[in-house]
């Protein structure tokens, strides 16, 4: 119980030194509008080291909170969630190591982002109803849907995005240069869409690592 004690203690530090590297980032680099530019994008800036360290310690927090849920749960369902948590925490770190310009980016999107809500759901549903977890039920389950919506509300805002680009003849793709301004006519709310989804999938390991520490 020690040891998952330091490991949850270590899921809270390397998600909390995430996502300080991404708030730095906001200011470090002012030149990417947080509007539209997606995470990923500070890449292209001038402080990639700290684009770098922000998906590494996201995916160190993300990995270590797969192996902590992977040994208090107990039904197949829930290991599988952890799994999926680990392939998550996979995706985050091919992230760090592919940044938005190589081809294997949109490889690590693919197995980072879709496969830690069904993850956490799991989860999070099979700790809630265990008898020690269960004043903590409502925090827990919250953290959890909270995941799946962010997931969805950035493909709504990246699907009207694309779609006013289309409209207004902007040119956008994986082939495509990065674009440094949008028309007034597009809606970009996409990169404020994508940052929460960043911030409720880290929460998630938080919320439940500080659970676990306090039941």
């Amino acid at each position: 119980m020690e040891n998952l004690s330091a490991i949850a203690t270590m899921v809270i530090a390397s998600g909390a030194i995430s996502l300080f590297c991404l708030l730095i980032l906001h200011f470090v680099s002012a030149e990417f509008n947080p509007a539209w530019r997606m995470v990923s994008e500070y890449a292209l800036g001038k402080h990639k080291w700290l684009i770098t360290s922000f998906f590494i310690f996201w995916s160190i927090s993300t990995m270590l909170a797969a192996y902590l849920s992977f040994n208090i749960v107990t039904s197949k369902w829930a290991v599988f969630g952890s799994i999926l948590i680990f392939v998550s925490g996979t995706g985050a770190l091919m992230g760090g190591l592919f940044d938005v310009k190589h081809k294997l980016h949109g490889l690590s999107f693919a197995l980072g982002v879709p496969t830690f809500p069904v993850g956490a759901l799991l989860v999070a549903y099979h700790l809630s109803n265990q008898n020690n977890w269960l004043p903590h039920r409502n925090e827990l389950l919250i953290s959890a849907h909270s995941v799946w919506v962010s997931l969805v509300l950035m493909g709504v805002s990246m699907g009207l995005f694309i779609s006013g680009l289309k409209k207004a003849g902007v040119p956008f793709g994986p082939d495509q240069e990065p674009l440094s301004e949008i028309p007034k006519s597009v809606i970009g709310i996409n990169g404020y869409a994508n940052r929460l989804l960043v911030l409720t999938y880290i929460s998630f390991n938080l919320v439940m690592s500080y659970i676990f520490l306090n039941v």
